[in-house]
């Protein structure tokens, strides 16, 4: 088996849908981030394909597509290029929606669950109580971290301007460099036509499947990342708890050294010599 369609397009911009329509054309099965968290294991082999990335290192794609026909979504969308010099013969379709209404539905639900993460110390202290946990869960975080929010945005997907910029600036790339024979720019909106067509399939007699609405990506999310979302809550309580005895540890030190200081500043006030008198 191998690879012959890849997705370039963002999260958000009709990913599930596509996959969805992908599956029953036959290019079956597809990946998309969501699969992940069924197949965990494979959050370890996406990670190690981020840091060769940022190594400059061969990705031995066949290993990490050994069983797939297409892929959609991140992280595969981080790949596009290496992807597209690997599967020569793959076709790339570039799911693309309005900007302002793309980072709208980005930003109230995948960049959700990253803002609900924190940062800085905390989500480091957060991240290692998921991996003392769950290995799998750790590897996850961390890849979606270096392939969407730092290796995509460069940290900065809550400056909307910023973030718009590199989703236009992505999909001029890839219309830049793919051939316009095989590459598809498609807003999932357009049905089965232009798909099919491009493809070179018939297009099924059924309604093309539009999923992965908000209310959807919802049911997704208390579906799929239950599990993890656990492990996340375990992790803050143990984080919080953590932090709470730092805390106290402090102030009982704190108190102490100001105990110590009092006492030895009445010492230096005290009359030397008894009374004075």
């Amino acid at each position: 088996m191998t690879l012959q369609v890849i997705g370039a397009g963002f999260g958000r911009t009709g990913a599930y849908s596509l996959k969805a329509a992908l599956e029953r054309l036959g290019f079956d099965p597809c990946e998309h981030m969501i699969d992940l968290f069924a197949h965990p294991e494979r959050f370890a082999l996406w990670l190690q394909a981020a840091e060769q990335k940022q190594r400059g290192g061969a990705i031995d794609w066949d290993l990490l597509f050994a069983d797939y026909r297409a892929t959609v979504d991140w992280p595969g969308a981080y790949f596009w290029r290496e992807l597209a010099r690997a599967y020569p013969n793959a076709k790339v379709i570039l799911t693309v929606r309005d900007p302002e209404r793309w980072y709208d539905s980005a930003a109230h639900t995948i960049f959700r669950v990253r803002r609900a993460l924190g940062s800085g110390p905390i989500a480091q202290a957060l991240q290692g109580a998921v991996g003392a946990v769950s290995p799998n869960a750790a590897d996850g975080l961390r890849m979606v971290e270096e392939t969407i929010w730092q290796g995509t945005f460069d940290g900065r997907f809550g400056d909307r301007r910023h973030a718009i910029a590199v989703y236009e600036a992505h999909n001029a790339a890839v219309e830049r460099t793919i051939a316009p024979d095989r590459l598809l720019v498609y807003n999932v909106g357009e049905g089965w036509e232009p798909l099919c067509r491009f493809l070179g399939v018939p297009v099924p007699d059924e309604p093309f499947p539009h999923l992965n609405d908000a209310a959807e990506f919802e049911r997704l999310v208390r579906q799929q990342l239950a599990p993890v979302a656990a492990v996340v809550a375990a992790g803050a309580v143990l984080t919080a708890g953590a932090l709470a005895a730092l805390l106290r540890a402090a102030a009982r030190r704190a108190a102490s050294s100001g105990g110590a200081q009092a006492a030895s500043t009445r010492r230096a006030r005290a009359p030397k010599g008894g009374s004075g008198r």
